[in-house]
């Protein structure tokens, strides 16, 4: 009998434990309308949404490769499986043309679509919980006057028991906190707005910081780098990778140009990025820098005397630039390619963008790990459609696996005083095979993937 009431309890206590959970989950439907006209948005509001998309990249993942804007369906791996993006135009049954604009705010600030389900953190909700109901109504204008698509994304492709939406009330409990943001009155008006505009839209931190098992960051290595879509993100911290340190006007440059003199082009993932805050007012790109200046903190003098150093280099190898050390690499095979097909550019006395970066200068070569060299010796620097841009050749089928891991070793060596990378031939052999599937970016933001003959099919040496 004892044991029959301890069962029972325990029953009963599953129940309600069940219920509550039940409870806390379950978001009502918001009511569809009537797709609002695009004469009753006004103009200076859908004007200022345009400016706040861009700034949260809405079109990046909301547009498929040869899709149209907005319209959905880019498939955004996860370690859980594939999640597509949603169709975010205004067309009445597959985008958010019936959507009100409460159900829009609350998809924003909850993460709950219209019909009451739980969004999948791929979409950013842990940010854009952040933004104002002012900033909110203009995305909503400039969304409800762009082009109504029909397109309807795949179904995710999750396991059980990802696939049940209501779960993801628990990572909420655990991970979610919802805003709006409060400012620090102790901070300046600008650091406060780059604050709001990088933590919030812009969600800098669901690139830059590292994840857990669950798919949450890591609050406590904030800003300390990742990895996404097989490109390495950078610590924009103390642990930046950088020759030369960054500061508020260095980087406000770069956001707005995709591209700076002591720090090269934009690639990978940051191409779009760039592209698209290129085409804000500049208040807001410099307030972004000037926040992501400050996590960066003041650098050491030893700091500084390195980049001074990186700098003077550059200049000494600029007037004469076939001059080379010895190789370390034995054979010297490196150092033949490199001086072959990477000196001619990579000199110095053209500037970037036009020109390639000293590579004493470059993140990727004093990167952590060289995945991001090996992308872009492999798949090159895509142009730009139909302006001036930074471009470099892919090297895909001219360098087999042992050349190009010769050719790092030895730029890494000559270009970098850090130790050598240990798992270079690793990352070549996995990126050269299609283990390491790498989206290619043009230097305007769109996406160029890997030619038909894929690495997985190309017949590498």
């Amino acid at each position: 009998m004892r044991a029959m009431r301890f069962l029972t309890g325990l029953a009963i206590l599953l129940v309600l434990g069940a219920g509550a959970f039940v409870s806390y989950a379950w978001h009502s439907a918001i009511d569809p309308i009537d797709p609002p006209s695009q004469a009753s948005f006004d103009r200076t509001l859908v004007a200022r949404g345009a400016d706040l998309a861009a700034i949260g990249n809405c079109n990046v993942c909301h547009t498929a490769p040869g899709g149209q804007p907005f319209a959905g369906g880019l498939g955004i791996p996860t370690p859980f499986g594939t999640i597509y993006s949603t169709n975010i135009t205004p067309d009445p049954e597959t985008g958010i043309g019936r959507w009100p604009e409460a159900a829009f705010i609350r998809s924003m600030r909850k993460g709950v679509d219209r019909e009451g389900r739980h969004l999948y953190p791929a979409f950013p909700y842990d940010h854009y919980t952040l933004v104002s109901d002012e900033d909110n109504r203009a995305l909503y204008a400039f969304l409800m006057t762009r082009s109504a698509v029909s397109a309807a994304p795949p179904e995710n492709e999750l396991p059980f028991p990802f696939n049940m939406r209501m779960l993801l009330a628990g990572w909420k409990a655990l991970y979610f906190r919802e805003g709006p943001y409060q400012p620090d009155t102790s901070k300046t008006a600008e650091w406060n707005r780059g604050h709001y505009l990088t933590e919030g839209l812009s969600h800098c931190g669901a690139c830059h910081t590292p994840r857990n098992r669950l798919g949450a960051e890591k609050k406590d290595e904030y800003f300390a780098g990742a990895e996404v879509e097989n490109w390495t993100v950078y610590p924009i911290n103390v642990n930046s990778p950088a020759p030369i340190p960054w500061e508020a006007d260095s980087l406000t440059f770069y956001l707005r140009h995709g591209w700076h003199e002591h720090h090269g082009a934009s690639r990978g993932s940051m191409a779009p990025v760039t592209a698209n805050l290129g085409s804000i007012p500049e208040p807001d790109v410099r307030a972004i820098a000037t926040y992501v200046a400050d996590v960066m903190g003041r650098p050491s003098q030893e700091r500084i005397a390195r980049g001074e150093a990186a700098l003077a280099t550059v200049r000494k190898e600029s007037a004469s630039p076939l001059a080379l050390r010895a190789s370390s690499t034995g054979s010297g095979i490196g150092e033949a390619i490199f001086l072959s097909a990477c000196q001619g550019c990579h000199d110095g006395r053209r500037s970037v963008p036009f020109g390639g970066l000293n590579l004493h200068l470059s993140s990727a070569v004093n990167a952590p790990n060289a995945q991001n060299i090996i992308n872009v010796t492999l798949f090159g620097l895509p142009a730009a459609k139909g302006e001036p841009s930074a471009i470099m050749p892919a090297y895909r089928g001219v360098l087999s696996q042992d050349q190009l891991v010769a050719l790092l070793d030895y730029m890494r060596e000559r270009f970098s005083d850090q130790p050598a990378w240990a798992d270079t031939r690793e990352r070549v052999a996995a990126t050269m095979n299609g283990e390491r599937e790498v989206p290619i970016y043009r230097m305007d933001g769109t996406t160029q993937a890997p030619p038909e003959t894929s690495m997985r099919t190309a017949p590498w040496p």
